[in-house]
């Protein structure tokens, strides 16, 4: 079985610096590492519409904007209906204990943030340098890295 999910970059720009949302993951049995906000797709939803009921299970935030949502193209046939969408990055995981694939979209919310979420503590905004310090210690989720690592180097050029 491979799982598909949709992950939100959430960003801002505050104080003439950028921020991002992340929150600590809080799953019984495994280790407590920040990630963004996301998580499994319900069958045959709409990648929008899974996006925007994780965001606001985990942060309480509603979803103002998706870059490139405007890109979206919905066809129905006579066999499948399908949505296109660009996303930000997709990722596939190559080894490890769960076959999953996902998607990453840039984002802006709106709205009262949750202290807590759906197994989620310290959900906040992130200045980042706070956001490279997580990565440089190793306290952010390997899904969550790759996209992590390629939004702050997108930023800095």
């Amino acid at each position: 079985m491979i799982h598909v999910n949709v992950r939100g970059l959430l960003v801002r720009k505050k104080d003439n610096k950028i921020q991002l949302i992340i929150q600590l993951r809080k799953r019984e049995g495994e280790p407590e590492v920040y990630e963004l906000p996301g998580g499994r797709m319900n069958e045959y939803e709409k990648m929008v519409d899974g996006l925007t009921r994780e965001i606001m299970e985990e942060t309480g935030l509603k979803v103002k904007t998706i870059h490139n949502q405007e890109s979206s193209i919905i066809t129905i046939g006579t066999s499948f209906s399908v949505e296109c969408i660009k996303p930000y990055a997709a990722y596939q995981t190559i080894d490890g204990p769960v076959d999953s694939f996902g998607v990453y979209f840039v984002c802006e919310v709106e709205g009262e943030m949750l202290a807590e979420g759906d197994d989620t503590a310290d959900v906040h905004w992130a200045d980042i340098d706070e956001v490279q310090k997580i990565v440089d210690e190793k306290r952010f989720s390997e899904i969550d890295l790759p996209a992590v690592l390629m939004f702050l180097q997108d930023i800095s050029r």
